[in-house]
């Protein structure tokens, strides 16, 4: 799905561009902080969704929507919840309201992605996500050239090093470029949990827990001193 950005703060429209990219089924087509420039691309190209920032000096989001003759799919994003009401007289997708989460993003753009007819990629639990089966949650974790849909109750643990994270699944493993801190955004809460500064684990996966490490699957893994006072138990 072809995605266009459009904000006038440059962090915010960085964040947003950052989240595109790395996000498997999405392709950036383009991030713009002057509206008028965005008008004038989209009136000269195909793109399938908008990320479109409310309120900006000179040209609104929603003056530009009106300035279509053909609309795309619309995310609005804006740091004003006042403006949520209005922006759903316009046929949007989605609300974001500022800063915007990781899971949030995705949230939108998989309702994007289903209203466009490509079929919705699973969310995993999150606070601000619509509930779902533990057992039909899915991630898209992407390694090399190929992109990967895990199940995430097939997920044993997770292991850093450097600038990689491994996936431990039951069948495979999977090494991906992304830090701690995205892959923690991506899994649902209630199952995975932090246990040192390189492993996340599944809590359903653990076989053995002991004060300073624990055994999933034949495997011992540290747990951490910062961890330790946690209340680790079996589900």
């Amino acid at each position: 799905m072809r995605c266009m950005v459009v904000d006038d703060e440059p962090l915010a429209l960085d964040l947003i561009k950052g989240y595109v990219t790395k996000t498997p089924f999405l392709e950036l087509a383009g991030g713009f902080s002057n509206p008028f420039k965005a008008l004038t691309f989209l009136m000269q190209n195909h793109v399938d969704l908008v990320l479109l920032d409310i309120n900006m000096p000179e040209l609104s989001g929603i003056q530009l929507l009106k300035s279509l003759p053909a609309r795309p799919l619309v995310v609005f994003t804006t740091a004003y919840p006042e403006f949520g009401a209005e922006s759903y007289e316009y046929d949007a997708i989605d609300y974001l309201l500022k800063p915007v989460k990781y899971e949030r993003f995705l949230k939108a753009v998989n309702k994007a992605l289903d209203y466009s007819g490509h079929g919705q990629v699973p969310l995993q639990d999150h606070p601000e996500t619509a509930a779902t089966s533990d057992q039909s949650e899915y991630i898209l974790i992407k390694s090399g050239t190929q992109v990967n849909k895990i199940r995430t109750d097939q997920i044993l643990y997770i292991e850093g090093a450097g600038n990689y994270m491994t996936f431990h699944t039951k069948e495979k493993k999977i090494m991906t470029l992304l830090s701690m801190t995205e892959v923690s955004e991506m899994l649902p809460a209630k199952r995975f949990v932090r246990v040192h500064k390189s492993y996340i684990v599944n809590k359903d996966s653990i076989d053995v827990i002991e004060k300073h490490r624990l055994r999933i699957n034949k495997q011992f893994i540290p747990i951490g001193i910062t961890y330790r006072s946690m209340d680790l138990k079996f589900k």
